[in-house]
């Protein structure tokens, strides 16, 4: 089975996430870069109005979902909601992305950023998870397990 994990990140802790999945599942890895300068407190707010509002953005990535049987997508939450990098990736690959599971890392609840995530896809994804900050590595240990099981049984 062909895997890719695809992630924005605005800063380390998706990136970090991302890379250990890849590792632990001999997956291909993919970063979607936003062409937005989000960086500082005015980049944080307003990527943060733009997650509210629904936006896209330009972003650029280097491989095709479509030549993957599974893609593995994730990114942070911006006020309980997925980014515009995200968003975009979703939008430009409608269609493309045979399964899905989705994670997104956080500081709190996610839950309204992967439904969303999920109604961008078009369709239900296998899995769904948070990874909260505080427990990075802890929670990112039991979603490669749970990774790992998934795969094995359902694909």
């Amino acid at each position: 089975m062909k895997v890719l994990v695809a992630f924005y990140s605005r800063d380390s802790h998706t990136r970090e996430v991302a890379r250990k999945v890849a590792e632990a599942l001999n997956a291909e890895i993919d970063e979607i870069i936003d062409k937005k300068n989000r960086k500082g407190i005015i980049g944080f707010l307003i990527a943060g109005y733009e997650a509210t509002r629904g936006k896209t953005t330009q972003i650029s990535f280097e491989k095709d979902p479509s030549d993957y049987d599974l893609v593995i997508l994730g990114g942070p939450t911006w006020n309980s909601r997925v980014t515009p990098a995200i968003r975009t990736y979703l939008l430009q690959n409608r269609g493309k992305i045979k399964e899905a599971v989705f994670f997104t890392t956080c500081a709190g609840s996610s839950k309204k950023c992967l439904a969303q995530m999920e109604e961008l896809y078009g369709k239900k994804a296998l899995f769904k998870k948070v990874i909260v900050n505080k427990k990075l590595d802890e929670e990112t240990e039991e979603f490669i397990k749970e990774l790992k099981d998934l795969i094995g049984s359902n694909l």
